[in-house]
């Protein structure tokens, strides 16, 4: 008699028996992921702050130049364009223009052409030399701008100033705060000193990149110095140069604290800039909504000018 073992019955999948359980993971980001991740965790604290201190007050000023904003009394009223049609007929407005535009003229010719040399002295000047001229010309710009215009003012004022007892002793008389040409060439001479270390430190970069085959293969050739200089280095430094141009453009056009501290826009309002301008409109007459529009053609103008800067000193080999 034979025996028969009974086997357990199989199931079949899908007829409802338990499958083993499988832990859930979590996706793997990719390299590419992670390094995007990790860059815009970089960028956040500087995007943060750009919002915070840029766009948000650029979109409150739009907002303001919309209407009749008085900074004390009745509420605001939407007079859109008034504000910007207004601006021609404000005398004041349009002559801080003008001197605004001479200013920066200057100041940025003279600096650019300061720069340029110091950067070339240093750059041909001895081992032992270089870190001392570097030293010494970069000196005054860990000065701040306020205090460098408060240095400025004691050293030419003719009653405390020992520059104008100096002037006295040869029977030369020179009004350098009082006088609206000497006050604005006191003034640009202020912001050479203070910045032209700055600018030499970016043309010497350029400068330092530059190989010195260059200038062997031009002495070859029998160029000289000026002909090196035009046809070799300031071609090779044009994107220092671009920078630097830029950089002086834009800050003499927002010019405030140097003519504020040295100047008070004297005398007789020759020496007021556009941001002085504003300054008034803003906390003197309480007039926020013209101080708005101002604000705006100001952005304006500075962003077509540095576009048509970096257009102008664009390399064009390098447009090919």
């Amino acid at each position: 008699m034979k025996h028969h073992t009974m086997e357990p019955p199989t199931r079949k999948r899908g007829s409802g028996a338990p499958r083993p359980s499988r832990t859930t993971r979590t996706p793997r980001l990719s390299s590419q992921q992670r390094m995007a991740l990790r860059g815009w965790a970089y960028v956040a604290p500087a995007t943060v702050v750009l919002v915070g201190l840029f766009m948000v007050p650029l979109g409150l000023a739009l907002w303001m130049s919309l209407f009749d904003w008085p900074l004390i009394g009745n509420a605001p009223t939407f007079n859109f364009p008034e504000n910007y049609l207004d601006l021609p007929e404000d005398q004041l407005f349009m002559d801080a223009l003008g001197f605004t535009a001479k200013y920066t003229l200057i100041v940025t010719v003279i600096l650019l052409s300061l720069s340029l040399f110091l950067a070339i002295i240093v750059q041909e000047s001895k081992r032992r030399a270089t870190g001392l001229l570097r030293t010494a010309f970069f000196l005054p710009v860990v000065t701040g701008l306020t205090t460098a215009s408060l240095l400025f003012v004691g050293l030419l004022s003719p009653s405390a100033g020992p520059l104008d007892d100096i002037l006295d002793m040869f029977g030369v008389e020179v009004d350098f705060l009082g006088d609206p040409t000497m006050a604005l060439m006191s003034t640009v001479t202020m912001m050479t000193w203070r910045f032209a270390g700055f600018y030499m430190i970016i043309l010497l970069a350029g400068l330092q990149a530059i190989p010195r085959e260059i200038y062997e293969a031009a002495a070859v050739d029998g160029a000289r110095r000026w002909r090196t200089l035009w046809s070799v280095t300031i071609p090779l430094i044009r994107p220092n140069l671009a920078l630097s141009t830029v950089l002086i453009v834009t800050g003499g056009l927002v010019a405030f604290e140097q003519f504020y501290v040295m100047t008070r826009g004297g005398p007789d309002n020759s020496t007021v800039t556009i941001v002085m301008t504003i300054f008034r409109q803003a906390f003197s007459q309480f007039h926020l909504g013209t101080a708005a529009a101002m604000s705006v053609v100001v952005l304006v103008g500075l962003v077509v000018i540095n576009v048509v800067q970096l257009k102008l000193m664009k390399d064009p080999e390098g447009e090919k």
